[in-house]
């Protein structure tokens, strides 16, 4: 996709352009820091708890992107991994007693793990039958959740502990905000990176054509499992987040629509770029908030929105933002 006018060599490296672009990114990192002094102020803290869901979303929905938009393998099984990212650092701070950190770090361990795997079937399995595989898998993990009580506590559910407060005068909710927004940023500047590195080049060959990057030299097994590996991760670190946003999880939460509206997020927001998949997380977070006397209509709307974005617009609210941008900047032209 062209995404700008590019001059200078040095145009394409760098990762912030411009006067405009830097006050941008200074005016939003701002008002993130900000928020949560402000908001509880303002009657609006709920709207904390909120801005972490819309932080974890982010991170699973640029995982996510990674492997379907970048690298060219479909899953729609991405709750397992996020279902196996929050248990797992939910088992590890309430029954091992380990520090959130190491917990959440387990989490992306856990998960990864299980995406190489996932990962093996996507060397001779391609187009429905990865889907296939991958639909599989979720559905699997949802079984194990909820048979195996021992583990995840069934349908009861797994109280998670709450994280301690280390700075003064910062509730429990404010800290997590800032915990969960640092690393959803640290994770998308990551994301941007990786895409711009030889790894993101090679699962853009990938995507394009695997004989034609086999030939070029790219290892096709190594590649393949790595998109899976990296992009659970991502959702490893998302369902940590989560966990310690909810503090009670149960199978419920990490079921087949939720790997739907992960796909939804980055089909709306733009498939193949970052900022496309952070612009569908934050809005597909928003957008249940807004229509919850439409609730059980969601998987509806859902499935309208990605019909309709692929008719009229295939690159998403990023790419059409690209367009009206590129527009102004060349008009009269």
């Amino acid at each position: 996709m062209a995404t700008d006018l590019l001059e200078r060599y040095e145009d394409d490296l760098a990762l912030v352009k411009g006067a405009a672009g830097w006050t941008a990114v200074l005016a939003l990192l701002g008002a993130l820091a900000v928020a949560p002094l402000l908001l509880p102020r303002l009657g609006l803290g709920y709207l904390l708890f909120i801005a972490v869901l819309a932080a974890a979303h982010v991170v699973v929905a640029v995982g996510l992107n990674l492997l379907v938009g970048v690298a060219g393998l479909i899953s729609l099984g991405h709750a397992g991994f996020v279902a196996i990212g929050a248990y797992a650092s939910g088992l590890l701070m309430a029954r091992v007693g380990v520090p959130w950190y190491l917990a959440w770090a387990g989490a992306a361990v856990a998960s990864a793990l299980f995406g190489f795997l996932v990962g093996l079937p996507a060397l001779r399995l391609a187009g429905p039958y990865l889907t296939i595989a991958t639909l599989g898998f979720g559905i699997a993990v949802y079984q194990v959740l909820t048979n195996w009580t021992a583990l995840s506590g069934g349908r009861m559910g797994l109280p998670v502990p709450a994280l301690p407060v280390y700075v003064s005068g910062l509730s429990a909710m404010q800290h997590l905000y800032y915990l969960a927004v640092g690393t959803a940023a640290l994770l998308v500047w990551m994301a941007y990176n990786l895409t711009r590195s030889h790894v993101g080049r090679a699962f853009v060959a990938l995507r394009d054509s695997d004989i034609a990057a086999e030939v070029l030299g790219i290892n096709l097994t190594r590649y393949k499992t790595l998109a899976f590996g990296l992009s659970a991760a991502y959702a490893g670190v998302a369902g940590a987040i989560l966990a310690q946003a909810l503090r009670h999880l149960e199978p419920q939460a990490f079921t087949f629509l939720e790997s739907i509206t992960y796909l939804a997020m980055i089909v709306v927001g733009g498939l193949g770029t970052v900022s496309g998949a952070v612009i569908g997380g934050v809005l597909l977070t928003l957008l249940p908030h807004y229509l919850s006397d439409l609730k059980q209509w969601l998987p509806v709307v859902y499935g309208g929105v990605i019909m309709l974005m692929m008719g009229l617009e295939p690159l998403g609210l990023y790419g059409r933002w690209v367009r009206i941008r590129l527009y102004l900047r060349l008009w009269p032209l």
